[in-house]
């Protein structure tokens, strides 16, 4: 049996042996991602290898080149084990700055739990985590990215892979991650992991469908009516931790297939339904899920932006790691680029793609429908880095689905663009976005954006007062039996809309 050494970013070697003709993507085992859930369309699952492998298909030397080839880089989705073999995997997987704090209102803490409790937010492309005593003390963060993400990017690529058979292995997957967080912030605490005796789990409805191991078929095809929406204890023999065993797992109550308990928890900690004035409210990802408070009226809905924000679906784009633009500016008739922690220019993450096309549109560089004006098929941030036109129409379409989402929203609630008295964007990645920017492209009303603001990872900051005051609980469950969802699949407004929001609009 073929022997791979493995030569992860942070300098460990590990072995395993595998059958001959196995694919490199599965014998990594979640050491690779693969944002098309290894079709071979993306050419993001990227290694270093040396030894007996597949000969490149056509595929493989049309996404890679004949250069990388030569330096051994290869597609883990479309190359196979053939004999012996050495993996380097790449530096980009070492670290990445995933945010975990979220804005919570003061409260007298009631716990839920008997020693130390922990939160836990299942995003589609990040973990975070927070671990408590019963004095409502935060301990401990941590925050990892989804171990799922070596079966696709979003949530229908994962999905599929559930439908296909690998249910057992999307669980086990996603739970293994959670077991690591909790480990690693019992460590930091100086607590056996096994003390943790309450967890609260948050997360969009698919994503504690494949956490629970449930059958997603009802989410996978028309009507998309869940047939579990939770707000209960999970069972022992449905649900349990390794790194918690007796440990009570609570998941909130989600209020549609596609508005998952994310939301539930985001409107508790935004606590924007407790208040007479309008607000929106968008947690903006893989998945645009928006709400709408007015009048004592909860709207919801749920928009495909896709991981083009995650930098999976852009040709130089990465999730916010060292060398990551981050920031783009145009001063002095100059682009200028800013990296996380100043390393060298490696790619693009969501904020840079959205900083770049705002510094585009000023500088000339696109027009108001977003075609380079030079016609060229690229244009250079940085000598390593440029955005091609091809990306400029995967942030349209993106962007295009958040601003139709909202705009729909309000009119299904009565109101104009100009209507809520506040707007309020959830979400680690919103902690990220320049506000100014998001408007100036169209990501949201630009009537809306002096009323805007980012109140970081809401989803997580819901599932913590849930875990540290019962009565959260509560809330959670009423607003999501109050909320009513608005499909935006069989919307003509919404289509209309869409088309409308395609294009950029003028700094």
């Amino acid at each position: 049996m073929p022997q791979i050494t493995i030569h992860d970013a942070a300098g460990a070697v590990s072995v395993r042996k595998v059958p001959r003709g196995t694919l490199l993507l599965h014998a990594l085992d979640g050491g690779v991602e693969a944002p098309c859930g290894g079709h071979g369309r993306c050419g993001k699952c990227r290694v270093t290898v040396q030894g007996a492998l597949s000969s490149p298909d056509p595929r493989e030397t049309s996404l890679l080149g004949a250069a990388a080839l030569r330096r051994g880089v290869r597609l883990a989705c479309l190359t196979t084990v053939e004999g012996d073999c050495t993996v380097t995997l790449g530096a980009d997987r070492a670290v990445q700055v995933i945010r975990s704090d979220g804005t919570m209102p003061a409260f007298a803490p009631e716990p839920i739990f008997e020693k130390y409790g922990a939160a836990v937010d299942i995003g589609t492309t990040t973990l975070a985590a927070r671990l408590y005593d019963r004095s409502g003390a935060l301990l401990a963060q941590a925050a990892a990215p989804n171990p799922q993400r070596t079966y696709g990017a979003d949530v229908i690529t994962r999905t599929e892979k559930s439908l296909a058979g690998e249910r057992e292995s999307l669980a086990r997957c996603i739970r293994d991650g959670i077991d690591s967080l909790l480990r690693q912030m019992s460590a930091q605490a100086g607590i056996p992991p096994e003390a943790v005796d309450t967890v609260v789990l948050t997360g969009n409805t698919a994503m504690l469908y494949l956490l629970t191991a449930r059958d997603v078929d009802c989410l996978s095809h028309a009507p998309f009516l869940a047939d579990e929406l939770f707000g209960r204890y999970a069972e022992p023999e449905e649900l349990r931790l390794s790194a918690a065993p007796k440990a009570r797992l609570y998941l909130p109550r989600c209020i549609s297939a596609f508005v998952g308990a994310d939301i539930t928890s985001a409107l508790v900690s935004s606590q924007i339904c407790t208040r007479d004035e309008s607000a929106l409210l968008a947690d903006i990802g893989t998945n645009g899920e928006l709400a709408l408070w007015h009048k004592g009226r909860l709207l919801c809905c749920s928009t495909a932006a896709g991981p083009v924000f995650e930098g999976a679906t852009i040709s130089q784009g990465m999730q916010a790691g060292p060398g990551a633009i981050h920031r783009v500016a145009y001063e002095n008739g100059k682009i200028s680029c800013r990296t996380i922690e100043s390393a060298p220019a490696a790619g693009i993450c969501g904020s840079g793609l959205i900083d770049a096309a705002a510094v585009f549109l000023r500088a000339g560089i696109i027009d108001e429908t977003g075609a380079f004006t030079d016609e060229e098929d690229a244009y250079p941030l940085t000598p390593e880095v440029s955005l091609t036109q091809k990306d400029i129409r995967m942030l349209q379409l993106a962007k295009s689905a958040i601003c139709a989402g909202m705009l729909t929203l309000l009119e299904a609630g009565g109101l104009s663009a100009e209507g809520p008295a506040r707007l309020v964007i959830a979400g680690g990645f919103g902690s990220f976005l320049d506000l100014h920017s998001a408007a100036c492209i169209g990501l949201y009303p630009p009537t809306l954006e002096s009323r805007a603001r980012a109140i970081g990872n809401a989803a997580l900051a819901g599932a913590s007062m849930m875990l540290l005051r019962g009565q959260y609980r509560q809330q959670a469950a009423a607003l999501a039996e109050q909320a009513e969802t608005v499909d935006l699949s069989a919307s003509p407004v919404f289509r209309e809309n869409y088309v409308e929001c395609m294009g950029f609009e003028t700094p």
